[in-house]
């Protein structure tokens, strides 16, 4: 999205409406190809610029991210649950879910908490966190503290770029770009040995669904199961 395009969406909509669409982009797959980062970003410089108060600011997206994850997450448990009752088929195979439970057992507090750096991924992770079975105490520590540092810190870096360097508007695509970049790169890398770590990882089914008692895990059995809402 071009910059002055942003600047005049953001402009348009206000305070509430980048709430919007911090909450949807952090948990609702329609959300996968929104602006974050950039609208982070460019929304923190607005506010030096005297468009929108800062504080408030900082406090919208910050409640937004962690409610969209929220959401996302228990969608996902939802729908993870739902798909236990399916017979196996091409494109979905029980073994997936058992896997991300696993991944999410090792790794998920990290897992949430860089995602909130990758475009699309971000989007994702809650829901397949959700459908894991990721302890929710440990997702919600990890929610709050990856919205924190996203939504609060890149709003936070606008804001003062454009509050220290005279004319820094003129950079300000650059720098949403390499903003991007910089996060992307070494969390994507991250996230890719993880994942490798957990194809190499093996596990058996035992009939009656249990996992081999070898494993560290828990099956996922049936449990009290949440509804689509936020907690």
């Amino acid at each position: 999205m071009p910059h002055l395009d942003l600047v005049t969406v953001i402009r348009t909509i206000g305070l509430l409406g980048v709430a919007a669409i911090i909450f949807t982009e952090s948990g609702l797959l329609i959300g996968l190809f929104l602006p974050g980062d950039s609208l982070l970003f460019t929304a923190g410089f607005l506010a030096s610029q005297g468009y929108l108060d800062i504080r408030w600011l900082v406090v919208a997206c910050f409640l937004a991210a962690v409610a969209g994850d929220q959401v996302g997450y228990a969608c996902g448990l939802r729908v993870g649950r739902a798909l236990l009752q399916r017979e196996d088929t091409r494109f979905f195979k029980k073994r997936y879910l058992y896997r991300a439970e696993q991944f999410f057992a090792r790794h998920g507090g990290k897992a949430v908490i860089l995602a909130r750096f990758i475009p699309i991924v971000r989007t994702g992770t809650p829901i397949v966190a959700g459908m894991g079975r990721m302890r929710y105490r440990r997702f919600v520590l990890a929610n709050v503290s990856g919205a924190a540092l996203w939504a609060i810190g890149i709003t936070l870096t606008g804001y003062w770029l454009g509050s220290a360097i005279p004319g820094v508007d003129q950079y300000l695509l650059p720098i949403v770009l390499g903003i991007v970049l910089v996060s992307l790169t070494p969390s994507a890398l991250h996230l890719w040995r993880e994942r490798r770590a957990i194809r190499s990882t093996p596990f058996t089914i035992e009939p009656d669904g249990s996992r081999d008692p070898h494993t560290s895990q828990a099956p996922l059995g049936p449990t009290t199961s949440r509804s689509c809402r936020t907690s």
